[in-house]
């Protein structure tokens, strides 16, 4: 499987496993005419021939190569949209076709967006790109103290952090945007600050805790006011929790062993503003025609010019050979890869989450724009389509991207068999694991990742960190490997202390860095009744909402909320609590006096902590 570097969150858009026709029809919905190429100066000639004509056909073809469910295509130029389709269906379960207001997940499309909203925080003069980001986030913090000290805004939004992906952390785990944001400080560098290019999107999660602390609003209300509502982006939201609310959304399909299916909405609420916006292809136009016009629709000055100017501009190169003539080197500005694509400038952005892959791209020298929205996970089918549209409205010959795609599809399957069959090279066979399988089982922790669990079942180990799970088998030694059919299993190595015991494991859950190393957690012995009967009481917020701690009968301790059912609580540390039945994320801490009574209860939840004192 082949990661194009810069296309988003988790989204690998050239695929290996892609091979039969799309089980539905691909059939495109129109809503309007594609706009006629404009007219010679000599008003008697005939109007060229339409650059589009016979698009919709091939678009719909190469979705069923793709199988790609459906999709939603806008093109814009000279301020128009002269160009909105939607193709296939949006919920293929109940035949729903697509339309251009049709709702997807953007995905990474999204950091142009915050990007912007740098800008005019910059325009206004309440931020400088180039100010120490402690000026405006003092509790910021990276490991390397150096780093910290000169980090600044422009190194949010231009990948050269030094830091790799660490998606795992954020994307199967429950911690809330803040909590990730105080997480960062334990996560280890690749690179050299600035030395390299590396996707990142934990930086751009800060960079909207950035706007958030300056402008004194949330990041999705601060957008929503500055320019997504006035550019008529008035049903794109935030949340797949809103777009699940709307009328018209497309749910998202995955393929496992050549069958598409409906897969499950990936919640990315606290990474934000690195991806979690969803659209549809008429307004994402209105968002590629504000772009084109630097802010202006119209005669209306919706975005300041000047918030553009970075964004659109070089700040790094990102690696790798030019792989074909007509694709220069590439580098990013802020949200945008920016190259040369046959010659002409151009300014485009990929993005990938469970069940979606968005492109949006744009010719600011043709005043030439798109943006395509399939609601299939990891297809390359948007950047094959968006450049048979930018050869045809630049008339010129074809390239046969389809076919070129088909042959890295091809080239990447090989390299996934060459790579299974290499696995074993160094396994050491007839080994055995110093301990009995129980004495592995245990909870395992890292001040950055969080916490895993390993759990005993008959003759194999489960590992859960938290929507991750993995059934482990012996490799080899102490070492254990991934139980699945993937060409890159996972392999856990599990370290003895000088007693004999488990002390650690360490897991690859970032391939650019050193195995991360969790440490074995001591288990909390139970609180005596007496010590319990001090946690008990009524606690409640300013806003008068509030919980009761009690114990059971059997002496658990329990807590009640309004409207919810009672939950059990088990002890994790000191006067920290687990509630069962729910996520990892929902942790109860106690604030304690000197005689271990409590005074204030505080809610650890994925969208925040919330204090409650003792009624």
């Amino acid at each position: 499987m082949t990661r194009l570097k810069g296309n988003g969150l988790l989204s690998w858009l050239l695929v290996a496993s892609l091979l039969f026709a799309l089980p539905v029809a691909a059939q495109p919905q129109r809503t309007a005419a594609p706009a006629k190429a404009a007219q010679t100066k000599d008003a008697t000639a005939k109007p060229a021939a339409d650059p589009l004509q016979g698009f919709d056909e091939w678009t719909a073809e190469r979705m069923k190569e793709w199988k790609v469910p459906g999709a939603a295509i806008a093109i814009v130029r000279d301020g128009k949209v002269i160009y909105a389709r939607g193709f296939g269906h949006r919920d293929v379960e109940k035949q729903l076709p697509v339309t251009p207001d049709t709702l997807f997940a953007i995905g990474s499309t999204t950091k142009a967006i915050t990007a912007t909203g740098l800008g005019i925080l910059v325009s206004e003069g309440k931020l400088d790109w180039d100010k120490p980001l402690v000026d405006y986030l003092p509790d910021f913090k990276l490991s390397d103290p150096y780093i910290t000290a000169n980090f600044t805004p422009r190194d949010l939004v231009t990948h050269r952090s030094g830091l790799p992906r660490h998606d795992l952390l954020w994307y199967q785990t429950t911690f809330s945007r803040r909590e990730l944001f105080d997480r960062l400080r334990y996560l280890e560098p690749s690179r050299g600050f600035r030395s390299q290019y590396q996707y990142q999107n934990l930086m751009f999660m800060t960079a909207g805790i950035l706007i958030e602390k300056l402008s004194g609003q949330s990041w999705e209300e601060y957008l929503r006011q500055r320019f997504l509502e006035p550019l008529g982006m008035k049903t794109t939201n935030f949340s797949v929790r809103d777009s699940e609310r709307a009328a018209d959304f497309a749910w998202p399909y995955g393929e496992e062993k050549d069958e598409v299916k409906r897969i499950p909405f990936r919640n990315i609420d606290a990474v934000g503003p690195a991806g979690s916006v969803n659209s549809s292809a008429n307004e994402m136009a209105q968002w590629v025609m504000a772009n084109l016009a630097r802010g202006k629709i119209g005669d209306k000055q919706i975005i300041p010019e000047t918030a553009f100017r970075e964004p659109h501009t070089p700040q790094v190169v990102v690696p790798g050979p030019m792989q074909y003539d007509e694709l220069s080197y590439g580098t990013y500005g802020m949200g945008w890869i920016i190259h040369m694509y046959r010659g002409h400038l151009r300014l485009s952005h990929g993005g990938g989450i469970d069940g979606f892959t968005a492109l949006v791209s744009m010719l600011p020298r043709k005043n030439v724009g798109l943006v395509i929205l399939t609601n299939k996970g990891g297809t390359p089918l948007p950047g094959i389509l968006a450049n048979n549209v930018y050869d045809r409205l630049l008339g010129l010959e074809p390239v046969d991207w389809n076919g070129r795609t088909l042959a890295e599809r091809d080239r990447g399957r090989a390299a996934q068999e060459r790579r299974r069959a290499e696995a074993d090279a160094n396994r050491k066979k007839d080994t055995r694991p110093s301990v009995a399988l129980a004495e592995f089982a245990g909870k395992y922790e890292h001040p950055g990742y969080g916490t895993l669990t390993v759990a005993n079942e008959g003759d194999s180990l489960k590992l859960s960190y938290y929507g991750l799970k993995m059934e482990l088998r012996h490799y080899h030694f102490d070492v254990f490997e991934e139980s699945s059919d993937g060409p890159q299993r996972r392999k856990v190595t599990f370290s003895l202390n000088g007693r004999g015991e488990i002390e650690r494991l360490a897991v690859p859950l970032e391939p650019a860095v050193s195995e991360i190393v969790f440490k074995r957690v001591p288990e909390a012995p139970p609180l005596q009744r007496a010590a319990l009967e001090k946690l008990t009481g009524e606690f409640e917020m300013a806003a008068g909402a509030g919980v009761k701690i009690w114990l059971r009968d059997d002496g658990a301790l329990m807590m009640t909320a309004p409207a919810q059912p009672d939950y059990e609580l088990v002890r994790a540390k000191e006067f920290t609590f687990s509630a069962k039945n729910l996520p990892a994320g929902y942790r109860v801490e106690f604030r304690t006096d000197e005689d271990g009574a409590a005074t204030a209860v505080v809610m650890h939840q994925p969208n925040g902590s919330f204090t409650l004192k003792r009624k």
